[in-house]
């Protein structure tokens, strides 16, 4: 009888885990759809050209390094990871 109430358990705390896997899978959906109309919108023409971006451009050769443009992705990702581990 107790072993059955374990098992119940159990299912109820994996069927919780997989909901906030699922919300957590639609939130991150929205989140690049936005990301998506801002790109083809034209609302993030200033990313890529950042003071700290080095870009080189002669007649043969082009040469970019977008740092600060990935150094601002980093902070971005790394502050929504850790708030996302805190909600969870």
């Amino acid at each position: 009888m107790v072993q059955s109430g374990t098992c119940v358990g159990r299912q109820t705390e994996g069927t919780e885990r997989l909901r906030s896997a699922g919300i957590a899978i639609a939130w991150a959906g929205l989140l690049l759809m936005v990301v998506g109309l801002l790109v083809w919108s034209g609302g993030l023409s200033w990313f890529g050209r950042l003071p700290g971006d080095v870009r080189i451009e002669r007649e043969h050769l082009r040469v970019y390094l977008p740092i600060t443009s990935m150094l601002l992705v980093s902070v971005v990702l790394s502050l929504a990871f850790w708030v996302i581990r805190r909600l969870l």
